[in-house]
């Protein structure tokens, strides 16, 4: 992670901004009144400020720190920072606060310019995954966001290629054995890198109660090796309250975002999103459509 700091009296053009490179274990979601959802914590996580001595003006001054990510782990951890020392009550408090998180997460906006670039071969091939994942047999009204990108293609397919609704939606290709496999989730040169900047949830620590120093903690564990077109909220999830184990869905994980005396989502363990084939070599679902009905057209 690179920090650029500047000081705030002074300013960028006064004195050269110092740029540092620290190492990160996780990222943190500070909870405050303007933070409903998790990716806005995040977001204002990186911009922060602090004091230290301004060689310009031979004293203490605060200055301004911006970060950004240059290298992202396979396995990313979230904290989501509930736990507070009341100096009045002198006691540890909880922020009981509604935060909603999701079942996948993206940290593109987070991450460096040069990381950004490195990051866009393989969000290119899971933004055409999820093209096609959407618009199969159900798909499109079950995924986030599936039914824009399923009305979208299928009206460009319709006015652009004159196909109708017979041929749609278009049918993915079946998996060749001997086709070669899909692109690593890593860098070939960094076997424990996310090259996406896109999770999907694996795993959630939660607590119950109004306090750090007492309470209930559980664990939320996703089923693995679960198909790629599944809907998550659909998704085979595993409780673990002590030594009872119970299934439950991707649905009641999301209620864990807090706001009562129920279990709070303390701790986020997300997975890389991982491609189930070579998707560069596949056409768009729209050109798919056309070929399939210019296909059946000629029967």
């Amino acid at each position: 992670m690179t920090c650029r700091l500047t000081c705030q009296e002074c300013g960028p053009e006064a004195e050269p901004e110092v740029n540092l490179v620290e190492t990160f274990s996780q990222l943190s979601c500070f909870i405050d009144k303007d933070v409903k959802y998790l990716h806005t914590g995040l977001t204002n996580a990186m911009k922060s400020s602090l004091t230290k001595r301004c060689d310009r003006l031979g004293r203490d001054a605060v200055y301004s720190k911006q970060s950004k990510i240059t290298r992202l782990p396979a396995y990313l951890t979230v904290q989501f920072v509930r736990f507070y020392y009341k100096e009045k009550e002198q006691v540890n408090a909880k922020v009981l606060k509604d935060v909603k998180f999701s079942l996948t997460l993206d940290v593109y906006q987070l991450c460096s310019e040069e990381l950004q670039a490195r990051l866009k071969p393989v969000r290119e091939q899971l933004r055409r995954m999820d093209e096609w994942l959407a618009l199969q047999s159900g798909a499109a009204k079950r995924r986030p966001g599936g039914p824009a990108v399923a009305q979208g293609a299928e009206q460009a397919a319709t006015a652009d290629t004159g196909t109708n609704n017979a041929s749609w939606p278009p049918s993915l290709p079946p998996l060749d054995p001997g086709a070669p496999p899909p692109p690593a989730y890593y860098f070939e040169d960094d076997p424990g890198s996310n090259a996406s900047g896109q999770y999907m949830l694996q795993a959630v620590l939660t607590h119950q109660g109004r306090s750090s120093s007492s309470g209930h903690y559980l664990a939320w564990v996703r089923k693995a090796d679960q198909p790629a077109n599944a809907n998550p909220e659909e998704d085979v999830w595993f409780k673990f309250d002590d030594d009872y184990v119970s299934p439950v869905t991707g649905a009641d994980i999301l209620r864990l975002s807090g706001g009562g005396d129920w279990h709070c989502a303390y701790l986020l363990l997300y997975g890389p999103r991982q491609l189930d084939r070579d998707y560069s070599s596949l056409p768009p679902p729209t050109d798919a459509s056309a070929s399939q009905g210019g296909a059946a057209g000629t029967n």
